[in-house]
């Protein structure tokens, strides 16, 4: 029996020697806004990497914070705004932003009862975890995007946190604290549901170098990581940390505080270092480039960027995974490029090809 797509993740993410090298698309509305038809039609060339087709986001079904222009505060109190239907925008008010004074009087959510975006029903939840384990699919539970790192900074306001860790203002542990307590608990909840995986999402750099060095990430971040990273491995489950930007500076401190696997983009830290740094030591579900190379590129550069990729990247037993978000202005011709690379490419340890 073929094994599902599932199951074939879980072999490369375990190393355990998957069929082809699994891939995800994000394609997002102002995509399909912009090149639908042709899009849909590219989607149905490629059936091997859209087994199950593509649901095709509508304006109707965006979350408040996805609609253009239009201001929503999360459940802790942050204020978003994007100016792009369909796609989350950035935090424009903090409630601690003003000063510390704030924190005696401030309120989290309840993580029992509600999360980032909207309320949460664990009994809901486990009725989810149990059905996937049921049917043999991956049974994964995540945090928000921007759990902690960022929500720091959603909370005090960029520029006052980044002062905050120079300064080692006191006030910054008491913070921290809250907002740990808050994960503790959504963290051992999927512990306790038995998951495959508990996805966490950050973005720690920049274009060129990570928001902090390696001293603060020691002091202020990794030390958070590791107590929410243990009650996962406790549970035999793999833990996934995402992160947008430049951070080979600290990669070593991100992995040593426990990631399985790492999901970081590909162009700004640099294939070669990739390889050389993270292969073998952890998963590197590798966000393929939505800045330059996709949108602009060749269609025959993304091809040898797919193939050198793989080449780097990918061994028999497994260990790399792609995933990718189309934007626009990406034509038509560089997504079939993609597509069709990744098709040629993402059995190439299985086939023999990678042995010669």
């Amino acid at each position: 029996m073929p094994l599902t797509e599932d199951e074939n993740c879980l072999r490369a993410w375990r190393r355990t020697g998957p069929e082809w090298i699994p891939f995800r698309a994000s394609l997002t509305l102002p995509l399909w806004d912009e090149i639908g038809g042709e899009l849909e039609r590219i989607v149905a060339r490629h059936p091997s990497l859209f087994p199950d087709g593509v649901h095709r986001p509508s304006r109707q079904n965006l979350r408040p914070y996805q609609r253009a222009g239009e201001g929503y505060t999360d459940m802790w109190g942050c204020t978003w705004r994007t100016d792009r239907d369909g796609v989350t925008g950035v935090v424009v008010a903090s409630p601690l932003a003003e000063g510390w004074h704030r924190l005696d009087s401030y309120t989290p959510p309840d993580p029992a009862r509600q999360l980032t975006w909207t309320p949460i029903d664990w009994h809901a939840e486990r009725a989810r975890i149990a059905e996937a384990k049921r049917e043999g699919r991956l049974a994964g539970g995540s945090t928000d995007h921007g759990f902690f790192f960022m929500r720091l900074y959603y909370l005090r306001g960029f520029q006052n946190l980044m002062i905050d860790m120079a300064e080692d203002d006191p006030h910054l542990q008491r913070l921290i604290a809250i907002i740990e307590k808050h994960y503790r608990y959504v963290v051992g909840q999927y512990a306790a549901m038995g998951v495959d995986l508990v996805g966490f999402g950050e973005d720690l750099g920049t274009q060129t170098a990570s928001m902090m060095g390696p001293r603060h990430f020691r002091r202020y971040v990794a030390p958070t990581y590791r107590r929410l990273f243990a009650p996962v491995h406790a549970c035999g489950a793999l833990v996934k940390l995402h992160s947008d930007g430049y951070i080979m500076d600290i990669m070593d401190d991100i992995l040593a505080s426990g990631v399985d696997v790492i999901n970081p983009q590909d162009l700004v830290n640099g294939v070669d270092p990739l390889a050389r740094e993270v292969k073998g030591r952890a998963v590197i579900d590798l966000d393929l480039d939505r800045q330059s190379l996709i949108p602009f590129g060749d269609p025959a550069d993304i091809r040898t960027h797919v193939e050198s990729c793989v080449r780097k990247l990918g061994a028999p037993e497994g260990g790399l995974s792609f995933v990718v978000g189309l934007y626009p202005p990406t034509p038509p011709e560089n997504v079939e490029a993609l597509f069709s690379a990744v098709e040629e490419y993402r059995t190439w340890w299985r086939d023999g090809r990678g042995r010669r």
